[in-house]
């Protein structure tokens, strides 16, 4: 009797990021299948994985999930991936469009966490791939360094920004709000052959920065501030007022990760940012560049 065929792989998600989930199977044929979420009155939750009649799960999988608002989504990826193995999932691919606790890759002060060694371990033994958009890396280069030994792919969202930035203004002047930035600034100039610089910044706290602009002409252009990520706006904020003491004729902002409260998108407007758009990395009222397709080309080029 011939043995029945293995299951196509499936692409696994929470309700919340459904939407999501919609564009990268249709970007990649993965069949999607929602994990349901139930939450305690103490806060605890219980996880149900979407199994077959057999209450199986395919040998392959990709989990999709965000991590933004991390601290509760990463008990949710404990849980999700350990049951998903029990269900039969051989090999598992996690797609996280925004990859938090990167950004901590050293102590700065003695007893300190050094967060990025501590995740990016924990996200390994629990997954064989991770493919994401734009990690906040500091002293490192590759992802992989970050979580070893696992099969890691890092997609860029600034051309796709720069994309719609073309779409939008007319011979823009692109500006990197500090050094870090520099990076994303240039894969998006590049692409579609834009003016563009960086300003340097000095952070004095979570939201008091000093910023310097460069020794650019700003009079009359049509600036675009550009980074991975708006978290507290404020290095936005302060760069726009210098932008438009120097005169600049307009003042908008692209981010990857839009993780700014309505507050602070709102403080943003009034400091004199014109539009403000991001990619759906993290969902916000911003959204305005999917990363579907990318994402599920990366996958597929990954070995896992």
């Amino acid at each position: 009797m011939p043995r029945p065929a293995e299951p196509a792989a499936c692409l696994l998600h929470f309700a919340d990021e459904a939407e999501s989930a919609g564009r990268l199977a249709a970007a990649t044929g993965l069949r999607p299948l929602a994990i349901e979420c139930h939450r305690f009155p103490d806060g605890e939750i219980k996880l149900r994985l979407p199994v077959d009649a057999a209450g199986r799960l395919p040998a392959r999988a990709v989990l999709l999930r965000s991590l933004h608002q991390p601290n509760e989504k990463l008990v949710e990826l404990l849980l999700a991936t350990e049951a998903a193995r029990t269900l039969g999932v051989q090999s598992l691919a996690l797609v996280a469009p925004y990859l938090a606790y990167m950004r901590q890759d050293i102590a700065f002060q003695p007893g300190e966490a050094v967060s990025q060694r501590i995740v990016g371990p924990f996200l390994g033994r629990m997954v064989n791939a991770v493919v994401t958009v734009d990690p906040h890396l500091h002293r490192i280069a590759r992802l992989d360094e970050a979580i070893p030994d696992r099969a890691c792919a890092v997609v860029s969202g600034a051309p796709l920004l720069a994309d719609w930035i073309a779409e939008q203004r007319s011979a823009p002047l692109l500006l990197g709000p500090d050094g870090e930035s520099a990076q994303w600034v240039a894969q998006a100039a590049a692409r579609h052959g834009f003016e563009h610089a960086v300003c340097s910044k000095t952070r004095q706290g979570d939201r008091q920065v000093i910023v310097t602009l460069p020794d650019v002409d700003f009079r009359g252009r049509s600036v675009v501030l550009l980074d991975d990520v708006a978290s507290t706006g404020r290095t936005l904020i302060e760069a726009t007022r210098l932008l438009r003491a120097a005169g600049a004729a307009s003042v908008d902002v692209a981010v990857t990760h839009a993780l700014l409260a309505d507050a602070d998108l709102a403080a943003l407007h009034a400091g004199g940012v014109g539009a403000f758009w991001s990619t759906d990395c993290v969902p916000h009222p911003s959204n305005c560049v999917y990363m579907a397709q990318a994402l599920g080309r990366a996958l597929g080029e990954l070995s896992w």
